[in-house]
């Protein structure tokens, strides 16, 4: 049985996930300095986007998803482990994005993803201090996509 203090932290991580998935997908970019600390390493290499910490990859996004038609993130499966002030969680990620191709033509490709992050519990909360994508698939993915112009 869970006790109170453990689901308390298990829904403050799965509130800034969802948090994550919001910013990202209204654009809202500013949203994510309460999502990340601001030492955290981040890495998209493996969906075709870039690694580097928190301060390089917060304009990164910001410069490189508007570029997308439409996106959006499907979460769930959160699997979290706390212990104390950390904690360790793998999250599933469903990921469709619309790319423009030459002629104005719009493919949608679909990407499957583990967000593996590892926490920090924070005075303002928990907060994601290091966060790597894991590849499960993709589909539809336009050949060839440029290295670093997907980003999840």
């Amino acid at each position: 049985m869970l006790s109170q203090q453990a689901m308390s932290d298990r829904l403050e991580i799965e509130t800034v996930l969802v948090r994550y998935v919001n910013a990202i997908d209204t654009r809202d970019f500013d949203a994510l300095d309460a999502v990340f600390t601001p030492d955290a390493r981040i890495d998209y290499t493996a969906m075709g986007g870039m690694a580097g910490s928190y301060a390089e990859v917060r304009p990164w996004l910001a410069d490189v998803l508007p570029r997308f038609p439409a996106y959006y993130h499907l979460l769930g499966n959160i699997a979290a482990t706390i212990d104390g002030d950390s904690a360790h969680s793998r999250t599933a990620c469903f990921n469709p994005m619309t790319v423009e191709l030459a002629g104005g033509v719009q493919q949608t490709m679909f990407l499957g993803l583990w967000y593996i992050d590892d926490w920090l519990r924070t005075p303002e909360g928990w907060r994601i201090t290091r966060r790597i994508e894991e590849k499960c698939f993709d589909h539809n993915v336009p050949a060839p996509m440029n290295t670093g112009t997907q980003a999840s």
